[in-house]
C-alpha cells in the first residue's frame, strides 16, 4: 500500500514539480529510500551522509514530528500523510539584542 508525501516548493525540482507524491509504506527510512529511488537526489536533501535527518528539515507523519517519535524508524502506515518541511532559520538577532540599548 502507499502513503502520500507532501513535497515543499524548494524540493519540487526533484519531483518534476509535483507537490505530492506516493511512496510505499514502511519505516520513514524506507519511505525516504523509496522516494530517492523514484526521484534521484531527493533522499539526500532530507537525510545527511551520516543517515540522520538533516538539521534544517522537519518531517511529520500525520501531525507528529518524527524527531519526537522514533525518527527515521517511525512507522508510516498505508494511507498516512508524510510532510517534508524545510525549517526557517536566521533573522536579525543583533537587532533584537540592540533594541534595549536604543532607549
Amino acid at each position: 500500500m502507499t502513503v502520500q508525501v507532501r513535497i515543499p516548493t524548494i524540493l519540487r525540482s526533484y519531483t518534476g514539480g509535483a507537490s505530492e507524491v506516493t511512496a510505499a509504506e514502511g519505516t520513514l527510512r524506507d519511505v525516504i529510500a523509496g522516494l530517492d529511488a523514484d526521484y534521484p537526489g531527493l533522499g539526500g536533501r532530507i537525510v545527511d551522509d551520516g543517515g540522520k535527518l538533516r538539521r534544517f528539515v522537519n518531517v511529520y507523519v500525520g501531525d507528529e514530528d518524527v524527531r519526537f517519535a522514533q525518527g527515521l524508524d517511525t512507522q508510516v502506515a498505508s494511507g498516512s500523510r508524510v510532510s517534508v518541511i524545510p525549517a526557517v532559520a536566521g533573522g536579525a538577532l543583533d537587532v533584537v539584542a540592540n533594541v534595549g540599548q536604543m532607549a
